[in-house]
């Protein structure tokens, strides 16, 4: 199919519905739904999971499977209306004029076919390109995406790359026939957040070379706002405001879009004195939506007779650019009115040590040929080298750090499902990193607990949630019979803020919040004096995210409990963490206070770290600093310092000495760890990452 010239918006959706049907009902996803994307514009789409954001791409894909339909409304692509498309015509369209990349890259490739062969498929069936001429641009727009050595890439099979390159490639892919329109859902939340700063510039760069519309959706504010013109914020299946980055982010005009940015940790935001505001009630299923307002039941500006009365339309707000908003209050609200801030907390002092890692070491051998499909030595993996740190009553120490630094490797040695290669864990005072789980006490096993990153994949979905807690407290010897088992069950509800009734519903019948509730109540049913959550909120949407890290806070005051981090999040790190440790390839690269580690100076790492993370506030300024290539494998590090293959400061050492050997830790002012080769003197004149645009 040619493509045909159209001087108009790319993409005109009119008051769209899509549903989708089952035996028994019509379950209404998208509602009254309007956007417009214009030639060269980013478009984001913004809310929490089940708003219909990926309904609507799929409604524009035309891809609604066998129960899905457009209802009543319009999707028009340049001008035609998809809706009226023959299915030759749309199968013409889909890859040459629109095309869509999504989460999770590996489902976009194919695991039998080398990259080259995918890649060059593209031209060759929408625009009958010999293979020469495919090849020869598959080469180019595997450049284009910034992969090194082009000709290795093109021979490669997709599990032979990283996250971050198969989605380059993914990418690559979608661009080969330069489509008018790209669509992206969320396509860079499986990856590390310095990954995902190189794939956000490259789509911007991209869009601009080859003049591509782009519908960007994302559940990450600061990502939109780094990547899009405008933005339409969605809430249970309609749109509830939409406008220009600016308009709505500066001079946001419904209750919901306020609600996701108090929901947020914006620079400013700590757990104490400024403590981040959730978002009470559901999310509504779409059998269940109230009457008038979809919003209504959890806004803060609720009125009965007239929030609850008629179905709402968008409203436009005078002298925006195209700025609208679905909400009958808004000149009764005073929108730049302070945050009401709940009880503020005293900063908690910290007690004894608790834990203590010496010089903790953790190695895997690996065969040669189980890596690489040959015989000959063995390898080895350092995934942990020489960790020292320790860790207080009553403190929360975050552990950052990109995918395969070793975090989780430290996690699982400290829970004893692996046991340490060198060096000790002690925790009051007692050996354990030798120790592995089957040989650990029951105190000892009930004093230390994990919270895991995906609620969902943690619970027995045949038993009840009161039956799985209850089934902790016999393992851990909690009480003497069913009844005070259950009673202490009830008690463990109350303390994460789950109704009673609860107990008895399956998993199935819990929100992703409310599940990770239920871990946390399961962590803490023994008495859990040392926590390890790993990554317990990235599975949960933000207004999710608030309520359940101020309940892991809650319970940390209340019960004097040592909270190990685990994040990639560094917004949520700096809200709540005392101190934070950065690793690198199995090393401990920096560790300080908050403020020490989120201010200059820095280690060149967490340097980049800060510069690679979105924040949603159009008054911070970035230095922008993206990483080339990705993390080293533990199984051939860099010799020297872990991080000079990538290190922008390496020039300033000079004598070679990153290359070839390991830096010594540098103790700064108060206690501050750095371990690099820099100078103190050269430390100094680093500049902060994240700064307001006033100072």
């Amino acid at each position: 199919m040619a493509k045909w010239d159209y001087d108009g918006p790319i993409l005109e959706i009119e008051n769209l519905s899509i549903s989708f049907f089952t035996r028994m009902q019509e379950i209404p996803a998208v509602m009254d739904f309007s956007c417009t994307v214009q030639p060269g514009e980013a478009m984001g789409l913004v809310g929490e999971s089940g708003c219909g954001k990926s309904t609507v791409a799929l409604g524009v894909m035309q891809d609604l499977g066998v129960n899905g339909k457009v209802v009543s409304g319009t999707i028009k692509f340049k001008g035609r209306d998809l809706n009226e498309m023959s299915a030759e015509e749309l199968r013409d369209l889909r890859g040459s004029e629109i095309a869509m990349i999504y989460q999770e890259p590996m489902a976009s490739l194919n695991p039998a076919m080398k990259v080259g062969q995918q890649l060059a498929e593209v031209p060759m069936i929408h625009e009958g390109a010999s293979k020469e001429a495919a090849w020869d641009l598959a080469r180019q727009v595997v450049e284009d995406v910034r992969l090194p050595d082009p000709e290795r890439i093109l021979s490669s099979f997709p599990h032979q790359l990283s996250g971050g390159q198969q989605q380059r490639i993914v990418i690559a892919m979608a661009l080969m026939s330069k489509p008018s329109l790209l669509i992206l859902d969320e396509p860079t939340t499986a990856l590390d957040v310095t990954v995902e700063a190189g794939i956000v510039d490259l789509v911007k760069a991209l869009g601009v070379k080859y003049g591509t519309s782009m519908l960007f959706i994302s559940h990450n504010l600061g990502l939109i706002m780094d990547v899009c013109d405008r933005l339409c914020v969605m809430y249970s299946g309609e749109a509830v405001e939409t406008g220009s980055i600016k308009d709505v982010f500066d001079k946001m005009q419904h209750p919901y879009t306020q609600a996701l940015f108090r929901s947020i940790p914006l620079p400013g935001a700590d757990k104490n004195t400024h403590p981040l505001v959730a978002i009470p009630g559901n999310f509504p299923l779409p059998h269940e939506r109230p009457n008038g307002c979809n919003f209504g039941p959890r806004c803060d500006y609720y009125q009965d007779g007239l929030c609850n009365i008629s179905d709402l339309s968008m409203v436009t707000i005078d002298g925006d650019d195209r700025h609208e908003s679905r909400c009958l209050r808004i000149p009764d609200i005073d929108w730049d009115a302070p945050i009401a801030v709940a009880i503020e907390q005293e900063s908690a002092e910290l007690g004894d040590v608790v834990l203590k890692f010496d010089n903790l070491k953790k190695y895997y051998e690996v065969s040669a040929n189980a890596l690489f499909g040959s015989s000959g030595a063995s390898k080895v993996v350092k995934a942990n080298e020489t960790l020292s740190f320790d860790a207080r009553e009553g403190e929360t120490l975050a552990i950052v750090g990109e995918s395969g630094c070793g975090k989780s490797t430290l996690a699982k040695v400290l829970m004893g499902l692996e046991t340490a290669t060198a060096g000790s864990i002690q925790m009051h005072g007692e050996e354990i990193g030798a120790v592995p789980i089957q040989d650990r006490d029951t105190e000892t096993v009930s004093s230390v607990q994990m919270v895991f990153q995906n609620p969902f994949d943690t619970l027995n979905p045949s038993m009840s949630v009161g039956r799985q807690i209850i089934r902790a407290l016999e393992i851990f010897g909690i009480g003497d019979n069913n009844s005070e088992r259950r009673a202490h069950m009830l008690e463990l509800m109350d303390l994460v803020k789950l109704p009673r009734e609860f107990a008895d519903r399956m998993p199935r019948q819990l929100s992703g919040g409310q599940k990770q509730r239920v871990g946390i109540a399961r962590a803490f049913a023994g008495d859990a004096k040392i926590v390890v959550a790993d990554e317990p909120v990235s599975a949960l949407d933000v207004s999710v995210q608030a309520a359940v890290t101020d309940l892991l806070m809650e319970i940390q005051r209340k019960e004097r409990t040592t909270l190990l981090f685990i994040s990639h999040d560094l917004s949520i790190v700096r809200y709540l963490s005392d101190r934070v440790m950065v690793m690198y390839l199995g090393h401990v690269v920096e560790l300080g206070t908050t403020d020490q580690v989120f201010s200059p100076p820095y280690h060149p790492y967490t340097e980049a770290l800060l510069s690679a993370v979105p924040i949603a506030d159009t008054r911070v300024v970035k230095k922008r600093i993206v990483l080339d290539g990705d993390i080293p494998s533990a199984v051939n590090p860099p010799p020297g310092c872990p991080f000079q293959t990538r290190c922008r400061w390496k020039s300033e050492v000079p004598g070679g000495i990153c290359d070839t050997e390991v830096p010594p830790i540098q103790t700064l002012s108060n206690g501050h760890q750095l371990k690099c080769h820099l100078t103190e003197e050269i430390l100094e004149t680093m500049e902060p990452v994240i700064k307001f645009a006033a100072e």
